[in-house]
């Protein structure tokens, strides 16, 4: 542990610049509690807070520019990537996308607060056509909020910091494989919720060429879109009913129990319409299906859609 501590205390501004660079590429490895203690162990200015805080800001810059160009490149398709790998699916597009579209790049400024969400931000950035500069106004003023209370944390409560550090270092070998085993045990926890939550949504999907067979032979499936009314600018599938997921309290819809009911998002693995259609089965309708691929599926394949 004593190495460890030495390592921050000689090494800190490679140690910072790196951990963030790489927790904002997407790698769960937390800079947070980095930028914390390295502020607390540099109280006496072996490294300056400022020199601290430009390579954390160039740090996230460079991970969040890599994927801002991404999702100018690849659009929504990295999006789905980039929330397939994310430890927490069930909110990944879905809060990002709604708070990003709602307020625009000024989501920026307190994306990073939220884990995962930095790169995701960046990326729907991209894909939504915000101009670079204003990207990187943004996301750099973002970024030095992030990194500047992390670092106002570890200078506040550098005593207390320091006295923990202290227990860790006479705790010799174990303190070490405390703090590492701390890490492991958060990494596998946040995994082992994510396999949990996508094993409970695991049903049986319909494609967008069955649904769309269905509707040109004149049968009339009950559609639900789950999208919150944000994200309904680019068209909604023909006939389809809104249940976005915070009004799922009140799910009162006049259908017939035997019904053949298709729901669909824009999100991975059709998380929002899963949850919804477990909700559907819970009140007694059978026959729920989520549509495989969602919105994004439905426009791909060429089917037409309506606008408002």
């Amino acid at each position: 542990m004593e190495y460890f501590v030495e390592l921050l205390q000689q090494y800190g501004l490679v140690i910072v610049f790196l951990n963030v660079l790489l927790e904002q590429l997407g790698l769960p490895i937390p800079a947070y509690p980095t930028l914390i203690v390295t502020a607390a162990l540099n109280t006496s200015g072996e490294h300056a807070i400022a020199t601290l805080l430009l390579l954390a800001v160039s740090g996230a810059l460079i991970a969040d520019t890599i994927w801002y160009l991404a999702g100018r490149r690849y659009g929504k398709r990295v999006l789905g990537k980039l929330c397939k790998l994310s430890l927490s699916p069930d909110s990944c597009i879905k809060q990002t996308e709604a708070l990003y579209l709602r307020i625009g790049p000024p989501a920026l400024l307190v994306c990073k607060f939220v884990p995962g969400f930095a790169s995701i931000s960046s990326a729907l950035a991209g894909s939504s056509g915000t101009k670079l500069l204003t990207f990187l106004i943004m996301d750099g003023l973002g970024a030095a909020i992030w990194a500047g209370s992390a670092f106002w944390l570890g200078i506040t409560f550098s005593s207390v910091i320091d006295q923990l550090l202290l227990v860790l270092v006479e705790m010799g070998r174990w303190g070490a494989m405390l703090v590492i085993g701390g890490l492991i045990t958060f990494v596998a926890y946040k995994w082992l919720e994510r396999y949990r939550f996508m094993k409970e949504l695991r049903m049986a999907r319909i494609s967008v060429e069955s649904l769309n067979e269905l509707m040109e032979r004149g049968e009339r499936p009950v559609i639900i879109d789950t999208r919150t009314p944000d994200l309904l600018e680019d068209g909604w599938i023909p006939g389809a009913q809104f249940l976005p997921l915070a009004k799922l309290h009140e799910l009162e819809l006049e259908i017939a129990d035997n019904a053949e009911i298709i729901l669909y998002c824009s999100c991975p693995n059709e998380v929002t319409a899963a949850k919804i259609a477990k909700a559907f089965i819970s009140k007694g309708y059978l026959n729920v299906r989520p549509l495989a691929g969602g919105i994004d599926a439905w426009k791909l394949a060429g089917y037409r859609v309506e606008l408002k």
